[in-house]
C-alpha cells in the first residue's frame, strides 16, 4: 500500500490545539451533524489509522490512561512541529476544486476560530489560487479544436465549476465579515 502524503488529517491537528483530547471524543465530535460533522464522514477505524498517520509523522505524542477494567484508551496532543503544520495548513489555499468540499471547508470553520484576519486572508489566498485556475482554463478551452467537443465541454465544465466556487468565496467573505464585525 503506498501512502499518500498527509493532507486533510492535518485538519485532525486542529481538535488538538487548545487541549489533549482522546481519539474517542474526537470521533463524537465529527458524529454530531453540526460544524465540521456536516463535513466529514469518518469511520472510527478511519479516524484512529489517520491519528496514527499523525503520530508517526511527529505531529501528535500521546500517552495511555489506565481505565480500571476497562482498556486503557489514548490521550494525543499536539507536539510542536504539530502545531507548525497545522498553522503552515491553515494558511495555503486547497491545491485542486476537488478539495473544496472537504479540505478548504475544514480550513474555513479552524479559520473561523481564531481572529476574523486569518479567515480573510485564507480566502483571499484562495480567491488568488482560483483566479490562477480560471486563467489557466480559459486558455486551454481557447486552445481546444473544434474538431474535440467533448475536451471543449470537459473545460466548460470545470469552467463552471470555478466560477462558482469564485462567487460562493464572495459568499464566505460577505457572511463572515459580517457575523464576525456585526
Amino acid at each position: 500500500m503506498v501512502k499518500t502524503p498527509l493532507t486533510m488529517e492535518h485538519a485532525l491537528l486542529g481538535f488538538l490545539r487548545d487541549r489533549p483530547v482522546h481519539g474517542y471524543e474526537m470521533h463524537q465530535m465529527l458524529m454530531e451533524a453540526r460544524e465540521l460533522g456536516l463535513v466529514w464522514h469518518l469511520k472510527q477505524s478511519q479516524l484512529y489509522a489517520l491519528l496514527g498517520r499523525l503520530e508517526e509523522a511527529g505531529y501528535i505524542d500521546s500517552t495511555t490512561e489506565p481505565q480500571g477494567t476497562r482498556p486503557p484508551r489514548k490521550l494525543m496532543s499536539l507536539t510542536t512541529e504539530g502545531r507548525a503544520a497545522f498553522e503552515r495548513w491553515l494558511t495555503l489555499p486547497v491545491a485542486h476544486v476537488r478539495d473544496f468540499r472537504l479540505e478548504f471547508l475544514a480550513k474555513l470553520f479552524f479559520a473561523g476560530q481564531d481572529d476574523p484576519s486569518i479567515t480573510t486572508a485564507l480566502i483571499e489566498r484562495q480567491r488568488l489560487a482560483c483566479n490562477d485556475w480560471l486563467a489557466d482554463l480559459r486558455s486551454q478551452l481557447d486552445a481546444v479544436s473544434p474538431e474535440r467537443p467533448f475536451d471543449s465541454l470537459v473545460l466548460q465544465f470545470r469552467l463552471g465549476q470555478l466560477e462558482a466556487v469564485l462567487r460562493w468565496l464572495d459568499t464566505c467573505a460577505t457572511t463572515l465579515i459580517a457575523s464576525s464585525y456585526g
